[in-house]
């Protein structure tokens, strides 16, 4: 576990020490499309619904709104469409959960002002570092809100077409360190490193940039990883991502013992499980 000085971040005036525990981030994709639950909550408010109060009620301590797939090959979908889908889920946790701590997983710069100023978001998730819209980083520097600052090779629709490193941790750091020289001139002050698992990488690239987890926190912020359910684990085992929980808590407690701040998961309860036994002896 990370030690050292608090790491606080602010989201709407509530300060978060996400150096004294773990947050868990539960996941509510409303995509049709997404790798694990894709159509599972798209235009059903309903289901939405419930999603919400089940990531709450096992003790997650952020939702993370994602309206456009980012899966390996996904399609692009627009603008317009993307905060059709996240609108409908910020309006149901803002109705009746309004003082959830939201966070929208979003590389577009009118999507991320939206769901700050109409949703009422407090985080937005950024899977590109600020590189696929140039208005990104200055629009989330006028927000003044949190940024998960990740590194992808390539997009979506190209990232896992023969992605290639010479030394992937030397890169991935590379990469976040340059783009965070840009967001720190912009002056965003509350910053989330995440490296980036599965975004245009090998198998071995992963497993390599877990193994070097620790490298990370040269970077002296909070640390967010992202593996749950992920190809990683599946392929690695000959399964499928709905046999993929076992693996997704195996790496999601390495990942706590190696520094992680924040666990970016489908399955809240057992993510919060790990961090309250990794907790117990840290």
């Amino acid at each position: 576990m990370q030690k050292g000085s608090p790491m606080f971040i602010n989201c709407r005036g509530k300060l978060i020490d996400l150096a004294e525990r773990p947050v868990v981030m539960g996941i509510l994709n409303v995509t049709p499309d997404s790798f694990y639950d894709g159509g599972s909550y798209i235009a059903d408010k309903e289901a939405i619904r419930r999603r919400v109060e089940e990531i709450l009620e096992q003790g997650a301590g952020m939702i993370d709104v994602g309206g456009y797939s980012s899966r390996p090959g996904a399609e692009d979908v627009s603008e317009e469409e993307e905060w059709k889908r996240v609108s409908v889920a910020l309006e149901i946790i803002q109705k009746y959960h309004p003082e959830a701590i939201v966070s929208v997983d979003t590389f577009r710069a009118g999507v991320a002002r939206r769901s700050v100023l109409e949703g009422g978001a407090s985080i937005i998730n950024d899977i590109s570092a600020g590189l696929l819209d140039k208005e990104l980083l200055p629009t989330v520097a006028e927000l003044q809100v949190p940024y998960i600052l990740m590194h992808m090779q390539g997009d979506p629709q190209t990232m896992q077409k023969n992605p290639h490193y010479e030394d992937v941790t030397r890169e991935v750091i590379l990469m976040l360190s340059q783009q965070l020289a840009d967001v720190r001139k912009l002056g965003i002050h509350d910053v989330i490193i995440d490296p980036g698992f599965g975004f245009g990488k090998t198998l071995e690239d992963n497993y390599k940039l877990m193994n070097d987890l620790e490298q990370f926190q040269v970077f002296e912020l909070p640390i967010l990883v992202g593996i749950s359910r992920k190809s990683m684990i599946y392929k690695l085992l000959g399964t499928s991502p709905k046999q993929a929980l076992n693996g997704t808590t195996v790496l999601n407690t390495v990942s706590l013992m190696k520094g992680a701040n924040i666990l970016r998961v489908h399955d809240v309860k057992e993510a919060v499980e790990a961090v309250s036994i990794i907790k117990s002896f840290c």
